[in-house]
């Protein structure tokens, strides 16, 4: 019978399963840690619950960038099979992106998820990667593009409709920055970036552009790292009201409290998890489910509360988890 993946996910609902976490390491060290943090929570969940993305941008030493790109690269090779690595890699402007694509893509593209590139501007900058990788020989290896200017915001919906480009991720503190200090301080912090005016509506913007070309919207840091209850909250706020289904970690003790905040409760996977199994035994025809009326648009949501659930290593009836077999 056929797979609710296959039936129910439309032009505007993505098919990609992403982590909702997307931790960022660029130190030697930590980058190592952070694969093996990865490695002990896929075993503990079952399913690999983050990514993890090497920094080439923010962690290469300035005139190591050569040397930065040889050593991420090694680490991608060298990570678990089932690990997910990325790597962020230098802005398409800056001298050092071309050999950055050229080392990292072109050595490590099968065992990349994803190449994410900041400071994206237009489409143009997006074409720009896209034409390293071909180069490379990555020749199906996704972007991730990282949003930071007004401009750019102008810019999300053409940038998210690039068939290569699978999610956009809002750059907070650069975006903020480019303002000139017309948005005061705090509008980088776990609170003021939710209620400026300038920053709710780039995130709007942002989240917007992706649902209609049905990529992921990921959302920026909370720099407050030791400060659980603030990135739980943060997290909570941005998926239930902005509509953000990932976001950045940029410490490991804000990868679990993004998990549970991103996660469907238990009652919310019983519902999804009934409605899906009787719409499916009844071939997708509608269905009344205790009283109320069910179809293929209400089973969407219901199959994307298992996806959700499935990526952030929620316990899912056997029958539902079958789904997420292959």
């Amino acid at each position: 019978m056929s797979h609710p993946r296959d039936v129910l996910l439309g032009a505007q609902a993505s098919g990609v399963l992403l982590p909702v976490c997307d931790h960022y390491s660029g130190v030697e060290v930590r980058m190592r840690k952070s694969l093996q943090l990865q490695a002990e929570m896929t075993q503990e969940f079952g399913t690999c619950v983050f990514d993890v993305t090497l920094d080439c941008e923010d962690g290469a030493p300035v005139g190591g960038e050569a040397e930065h790109a040889a050593l991420v690269t090694e680490l991608a090779l060298n990570a678990a099979p089932q690990a997910r690595v990325a790597v962020r890699v230098h802005p398409v402007d800056h001298p050092s992106f071309q050999a950055d694509i050229a080392t990292i893509a072109g050595k490590a593209a099968s065992r990349l998820a994803h190449i994410m590139v900041p400071k994206v501007e237009s489409v143009a900058d997006v074409q720009l990667a896209e034409q390293a990788l071909i180069q490379a020989g990555a020749m199906d290896l996704a972007l991730h593009v990282l949003i930071e200017s007004p401009a750019a915001v102008h810019r999300a919906f053409d940038i998210a409709a690039h068939p290569r480009v699978q999610s956009l991720s809002f750059g907070l503190m650069d975006f903020v920055s480019a303002h000139g200090g017309a948005i005061p301080a705090a509008g980088m912090s776990s609170a003021g970036q939710f209620t400026h005016p300038l920053v709710v509506r780039a995130k709007l913007e942002i989240a917007s552009a992706c649902h209609a070309h049905g990529k992921v919207p990921s959302h920026c840091v909370v720099t407050e790292f030791n400060d659980t209850q603030a990135m739980r909250a943060a997290a909570k706020r941005a998926a239930h009201e902005f509509g953000y289904t990932r976001m950045w970690s940029i410490h490991p003790a804000q990868i679990r409290p993004i998990l549970e905040a991103m996660a469907p409760d238990a009652a919310e996977i019983d519902v999804a998890s009934e409605i899906v199994l009787a719409a499916r035994a009844a071939q997708w025809a509608p269905i009344s489910h205790k009283g109320q009326l069910h179809d293929r648009a209400s089973y969407r949501f219901f199959w994307q509360v298992l996806a959700r659930a499935h990526s952030t290593g929620c316990s899912l009836p056997a029958e539902v988890q079958l789904f997420f077999g292959d």
